[in-house]
């Protein structure tokens, strides 16, 4: 063994500075959360929620309607906003199934975190739509909307599976238009209500929060035999 390549320090010369990387569990949460995200196509649903944010506001500015009417004027925007849950509501099917949920200590909070996070981010994509023109309601209804619609999809994943969580949302949609229609306006048909009345509003954050609490616990139905 030989002194040869190693290299002293001059007299007087400073250390080189060590340069500060980003490790832990901080690093670890954000490798996880992101690995979460891209396996549930998370960036994929946010361009879809764009694209629903785009035709809201292109209906709202060139006043798009499909019929007369004052009840009208709220499908289109419930289309879109039922749209919206449909993406998010399709986002809890995962590919791996069972080994995940064996090995994934975490899985409950990330699946928690992706739905909160993506109602949020629908919320805010269909507001910057609704600057296209008058939105019927305003953000309050709009927001009691999603939440309540997403719940009916998150609801549906749990039952069905993450595949066929669309269809709570869709039959949400056919069921609304039929109460609207016929001049029903219960509360568990919460678009037709009011922005600010009360039963709408926990009619539709209850269900939001029934489905939140049940795909966070349990997680989506991964078959007909799954229990």
């Amino acid at each position: 063994m030989t002194p040869a390549g190693v290299h002293h320090a001059a007299p007087g010369a400073r250390p080189a500075p060590v340069t500060a990387q980003v490790t832990g569990p901080a690093r670890g949460w954000l490798r996880l959360a992101w690995l979460y995200l891209v396996s549930r196509r998370a960036p994929a649903a946010l361009a879809l929620l764009a694209g629903f944010g785009a035709l809201l506001w292109a209906a709202l500015h060139w006043h798009w309607n499909v019929a007369g009417g004052a009840a009208a004027a709220i499908v289109i925007p419930l289309v879109t906003e039922s749209g919206a849950a449909a993406v998010i509501a399709v986002t809890t099917y995962g590919p791996f199934g069972e080994p995940e949920r064996a090995t994934g200590r975490w899985l409950p909070w990330l699946r928690l975190g992706a739905a909160v996070v993506l109602t949020a981010a629908a919320i805010g994509v269909l507001a910057a739509g609704a600057t296209g023109g008058d939105l019927p309601g305003g953000f309050v209804a709009m927001a009691r909307n999603v939440a309540g619609l997403t719940g009916t999809g998150l609801l549906a994943a749990a039952a069905l599976g993450g595949m066929l969580a669309w269809t709570g949302p869709m039959a949400y949609l056919v069921l609304t238009e039929s109460a609207l229609a016929a001049g029903l306006t219960t509360p568990w048909v919460w678009p037709a209500r009011p922005p600010l009345d009360r039963g709408g509003a926990i009619c539709a954050y209850a269900v939001f929060a029934a489905g939140l609490a049940l795909v966070t616990a349990r997680g989506v139905r991964e078959s007909v035999r799954d229990t």
